[in-house]
């Protein structure tokens, strides 16, 4: 892989949950061009979840330790 996984499964999980219930809020509630933004950090969400990396985690520094890989 091109990049190390610097997201631990049990926030993998949160965040695909987390993208989900963000994107349907967006879609059936909200509307509109505050709608799409929400589907934007919906897939941002959904994206660092699936991949296990986190660029904004990468830039703060962030290491899984060994054990947890």
């Amino acid at each position: 892989m091109i990049y190390v996984k610097n997201v631990p499964a049990w926030e993998r999980v949160l965040r695909l949950g987390m993208g989900g219930a963000l994107a349907g809020y967006g879609l059936t509630e909200v509307g509109g061009l505050w709608g799409v933004g929400m589907l934007v950090g919906a897939m941002g969400l959904t994206l660092t979840g699936v991949w296990g990396f986190c660029p904004a985690c990468a830039l703060a520094g962030r290491r899984l330790e060994r054990r947890a890989r």
